[in-house]
């Protein structure tokens, strides 16, 4: 045998040790991978089954029987035939011969419905104006890679953690109780909100910027406030105006639900249709939210396809 041939006998028997060891190391990963996989699996069975129970989904109730009886059934087979009642209940009798007339009595109300759309909409855009202002300024210090310090990011955090954490609802409570019941409580209470959700989306999408332009800048002799201006808005603008389009949706949904505690809006007709059990008004105040909210979806999608040049790609 040549040297040659010993040599090559060597690199055979070395790369056959390398696609060995290499199979081993991609089955234990494998087995590691699946192991991992069916422990996370058991644990999330297990804390669903746990919150389900503390949910009352195994819950056992009475109920009344069609001939007066009372019997023990599971909970949500006994409660899902009360759900289509209620829903029955808000659908109005719709009658072809006289369908003109059935909707004018079941949109009987729409001037004053009207009215209170236009003004949940106004709320919904004056709130989104405050959360895009609160959230984009506190955007910037609330990031990791372009806080000025750690002190300013831990209190910038905090604040939009307690902004969004409290519900609308809660807010507009707050904000009725200060400034009595209207419009005004109304827009406090969803534009802090918006800040708090907003400035968490923000903060996200600049921790993810490139910072070459910001050190450039800064290299320059660009102070702090330069470097927001000239290196990150520039970059994180188009995902800003995206996210302020979703969250105008989301406002218009929460605008016509604050209403109900006195914060202005369509949410006032629905307690008065729940106090007073007109249940085809609530019904008729669904499909206007539902249609508005289509729309607008329908002209911000349109509006967020054109600012980030999705339509000239297409």
């Amino acid at each position: 045998m040549t040297a040659t041939d010993h040599f090559a006998g060597d690199a055979a028997a070395g790369s056959g040790d390398r696609i060995d060891r290499f199979e081993a190391d991609f089955a234990d990963r494998r087995r590691r991978a699946r192991l991992g996989w069916l422990i996370g699996s058991a644990v999330f069975l297990v804390i669903f089954a746990l919150t389900s129970w503390i949910g009352d989904f195994f819950k056992i109730t009475q109920v009344t029987m069609p001939d007066g009886g009372r019997e023990w059934r599971w909970i949500i087979p006994a409660g899902l035939p009360r759900l289509g009642e209620y829903i029955e209940q808000t659908l109005p009798a719709l009658s072809w011969d006289t369908l003109g007339a059935d909707l004018g009595n079941w949109f009987w109300r729409w001037r004053i419905w009207l009215e209170l759309l236009f003004e949940t909409i106004l709320i919904a855009y004056c709130a989104t104006v405050l959360g895009v202002i609160g959230g984009f300024l506190l955007s910037f210090p609330a990031a990791r890679n372009l806080a000025p310090n750690e002190w300013i990011r831990w209190i910038t955090r905090r604040y939009l953690e307690i902004a969004r954490t409290v519900p609308e609802l809660v807010w507009a409570l707050i904000f009725v109780f200060c400034f009595s019941v209207g419009p005004l409580a109304g827009v406090l209470a969803i534009g802090m909100h918006a800040t708090g959700a907003l400035g968490k989306l923000y903060s996200e999408v600049n921790e993810n910027i490139d910072m070459r332009p910001l050190e450039g800048v800064k290299a320059a002799g660009g102070t702090w406030f330069d470097q927001i201006r000239y290196g990150a808005v520039p970059q994180v603008l188009p995902n800003i105006i995206s996210y302020t389009l979703l969250r105008f949706e989301i406002n218009v949904r929460a605008s016509s639900i604050i209403g109900y505690v006195g914060a202005g809006g369509l949410g006032q007709e629905f307690r008065t249709a729940m106090s007073f059990q007109e249940y085809t008004d609530l019904s008729a105040l669904f499909i206007i939210i539902f249609v508005t909210v289509m729309v607008i979806d329908y002209g911000s999608e349109k509006l967020r396809h054109r600012v980030i040049g999705m339509e000239t790609r297409t």
